[in-house]
């Protein structure tokens, strides 16, 4: 790969994030609410002096841009700062509490694109037929449906069927992997049922403009079979729209996974965000933010270097 192209993309990536980082820092001040407020609570010797000072002591006094510049300053050097309310460093909480919404996702994204592969494969091959028909059906549910209202079912469905089996909580890998697995395994299938869904049509779409081609013709008409031609030559014109999508649902999953965790009481970031706005715990919020939206843009990055990786036209 070119380093001309390489440095562009990372030239890119910094920007995007360098405006990220601005536009969450500006929005989380816009949540009703007063950090320094909610910190004192109720005390009865709150005063304007305590009030002001406890303002000053994190910060808050300084004007919004010169707020801006010193954190950004701070976390180009790896300091996110400290939580207003434990006071320890926010990139500790976010590491503690990374890893199941990472492994979540990782997982419904292996659900969701490996089986769309073959999925639409099928529907292509089966282009008319009934069988066809249902699974388009189903994958229009697939998108509609909400994965937090899916994993309701879901956790309702397994209460009912397999009351001794525990579908709540979290178990770290490490403990107990078959645990680890079984506990992910309801909520990754809930969140990865819509990019199942899309991904599949998408799959479909793409192998029904390759089937009529002239290169999967003549791949026929020397006798090639159909597997082949299925898998060898018409797959391969699904590739960057497949990978481009994959890259997108990558992202969004993150996002998703913040409500599904709640659903099924998953201890990741989706419970460190929410008890941050409500805490109004800015720095927290600030960098868990941040990483989220740092994973989507990372995975946009990454796809854009798999273009040049699949499509010799996009190095030149």
């Amino acid at each position: 790969m070119p380093l001309r192209l390489l440095a562009n993309r990372l030239l890119d990536l910094a920007l995007v994030l360098f405006c990220v980082s601005a536009i969450v820092f500006a929005m989380i001040r816009l949540i009703p609410g007063d950090a320094v407020a909610i910190m004192l609570g109720a005390n009865t010797e709150v005063t304007p002096e305590r009030v002001a000072a406890l303002r000053a002591r994190i910060g808050l006094d300084q004007p919004l841009v010169t707020q801006y510049l010193a954190w950004i300053g701070a976390a180009l050097r790896g300091d996110f700062g400290t939580s207003l309310w434990t006071g320890r460093p926010v990139i500790a909480e976010i590491g503690a509490q990374v890893w199941p919404t990472v492994q979540l996702t990782v997982l419904a994204l292996a659900l969701g694109a490996g089986l769309a592969i073959p999925t639409g494969v099928l529907m292509a091959r089966l282009r008319g037929r009934f069988a066809d028909g249902a699974m388009r059906v189903i994958t229009v549910a697939g998108l509609t449906i909400p994965s937090f209202w899916l994993g309701i079912v879901m956790i309702l469905a397994l209460a009912t069927l397999a009351p001794n089996l525990q579908a709540l909580g979290y178990v770290p890998f490490s403990e107990d992997p078959l645990g680890n697995i079984g506990r992910l395994l309801l909520p990754a299938i809930a969140l990865g049922l819509p990019i199942l869904a899309n991904l599949s049509r998408l799959v479909r779409s793409a192998m029904l403009d390759a089937l009529v081609q002239d290169y999967v013709r003549t791949a026929r008409a020397k006798g090639a079979s159909e597997r082949s031609v299925l898998y060898k030559h018409a797959l391969r014109n699904a590739q960057i729209p497949f990978v481009t999508s994959v890259g997108v649902n990558a992202g969004y999953l993150l996002g998703g996974a913040i409500v599904v965790e709640q659903v099924f009481a998953i201890p990741g970031l989706g419970r460190l965000i929410l008890g941050a706005i409500a805490d109004r715990n800015y720095p927290l919020l600030q960098a868990a933010i941040l990483v989220v939206t740092c994973g989507f843009v990372v995975m946009n990055f990454i796809v854009d270097l798999l273009y040049a990786v699949i499509d010799p036209r996009v190095r030149n």
